[in-house]
């Protein structure tokens, strides 16, 4: 099993004003003269990690992290129930990557994350192919209609009590209709228990669905930090109520733009939440990447999937 990189620290770190009063925290991370190289975080709303920086060459790569606009260390916070909504969307995600590569003197740089993070990776790709070197994606989505149907319904079938309260989270009238956009009007009321009540309710159904797997740990996801919670429930139902504001398939029938970016897609195989059916009609759309299926991992990741991920990174540096 392959080691990770040790843990650095930033060599630079700063707030980069991306307009509509928000400031985007970046930090960079290895070689200043290294390949450059882009970590796009989760969730949405799942903030940066330390660990991140760890399946990167420390002496090979210049290594970008940023915390998404409204979570992490980026200003104002989506635990604030002030904070406006409005703009905060893949397309101004997409144009925050964009400020921060020109700020940064960066002509090309190689993509790397997983579940959301693949879907700004894809958008962002597809939008700005001639920015992208390469991309390494563990966890694929799309964050397809029918994909965010299966995570916040259809795997119910394999929990139906825990879906069951999930469901029961939102007011009567709204259960049998859509969950999601109920969600996102109870993590917008203006009383704080209502709020929090909501966000622990989406965060159990969260932990559930992962909960099989090897990696699958109690209370994953619930035991963030209570703002850190907040802002990560608010800032997924805003985004899968609205359909991450992509056309159904968008990044599917668009991955011609894909052409010539070499990829590396790395899926576990026992991933109930994103199963690995999206990955593969990935590749088939995309010539230029390759699938790895990783047997013994989910959306949490193994020993296994650790190593492709590195391997995969360590072949990129080198050119």
């Amino acid at each position: 099993m392959a080691e990770p990189y040790p843990l650095i620290e930033p060599y630079d770190s700063g707030m980069l004003d991306v307009g509509d009063g928000n400031l985007v925290y970046w930090e960079a991370c290895g070689n200043p003269d290294g390949k450059p190289a882009l970590v796009v975080h989760g969730g949405p709303g799942g903030g940066c990690s330390p660990g991140n920086r760890r399946v990167f060459d420390p002496e090979r790569y210049r290594i970008v992290l940023f915390d998404q606009r409204g979570c992490g260390r980026s200003t104002p916070h989506a635990s604030d129930p002030a904070t406006d909504m409005s703009a905060n969307t893949t397309g101004h995600l997409i144009a925050d990557m964009e400020r921060l590569r020109r700020h940064l003197g960066i002509e090309r740089w190689l993509l790397y994350g997983g579940s959301w993070g693949a879907t700004l990776i894809l958008a962002y790709a597809q939008r700005h192919p001639e920015r992208v070197s390469q991309i390494v994606i563990p966890g694929v989505t799309t964050t397809r209609r029918s994909e965010i149907d299966w995570l916040y319904r259809g795997v119910g079938r394999f929990f139906p009590e825990e879906w069951e309260r999930f469901r029961a989270g939102v007011p009567e009238a709204d259960r049998d209709g859509d969950l999601l956009a109920a969600y996102a009007r109870l993590m917008e009321d203006p009383d704080p228990d209502v709020r929090a009540r909501a966000a622990d309710d989406w965060m159990a159904w969260e932990d559930a669905v992962i909960s099989l797997e090897p990696n699958g740990k109690p209370k994953a996801y619930s035991s963030r930090p209570p703002d850190a919670l907040l802002a990560f429930v608010r800032i997924c139902a805003h985004y899968f109520s609205n359909g991450a504001w992509l056309e159904e398939g968008e990044l599917l029938r668009n991955a011609d733009r894909l052409a010539g970016i070499p990829g590396v897609l790395i899926h576990g195989r026992l991933d109930m939440g994103c199963p690995v059916g999206t990955a593969w009609e990935l590749t088939q759309a995309w010539p230029d990447a390759r699938l790895v299926v990783v047997d013994d991992s989910g959306h949490t990741g193994s020993g296994t999937m650790k190593d492709e991920i590195i391997y995969a990174l360590d072949r990129f540096s080198r050119y």
